[in-house]
């Protein structure tokens, strides 16, 4: 079945759907529904988030059903966080402790994912300190 469209196709406007089926008997009902913000998910990040609700948000459980990393999964959590509108990206880098911090985390998720090899990880990693 295909994802919710969010908006339109021709010119990016707010979509609201206006005729629900059943597929079990074919009843319709047409009138005006809003989706829900989980319709902004993409399908990996709203499999992931019934994961994360599965095991109530108990990270070393998805680590074990996932076979990711700590830091792999919070980043995919900040993803479905933002992908939801629940949270802005920061625009600017931080140059703050917590900011470097964000950058390592990063950065060891890449590795995680195997987009980047120790040595890059490592080098980059030494940027961060500096």
């Amino acid at each position: 079945m295909r994802k919710l469209l969010e908006m339109c196709p021709a010119c990016a406007g707010e979509l609201i759907v206006t005729q629900q089926t059943c597929v079990q008997c074919g009843t319709s009902v047409i009138g005006e529904f809003q989706p829900t913000i989980f319709s902004r998910l993409s399908p990996e990040n709203l499999a992931f988030l019934e994961v994360f609700i599965k095991n109530k948000g108990n990270v070393k459980e998805m680590e074990r059903e996932l076979g990711e990393s700590y830091w792999a999964i919070r980043n995919r959590i900040n993803e479905v966080i933002e992908q939801l509108g629940l949270e802005k990206k920061n625009v600017e880098p931080a140059e703050t402790q917590a900011g470097m911090s964000t950058r390592r985390q990063e950065i060891l998720a890449q590795l995680d994912r195997g987009e980047i090899d120790v040595n890059t990880a490592t080098e980059r990693l030494r940027g961060v300190k500096a």
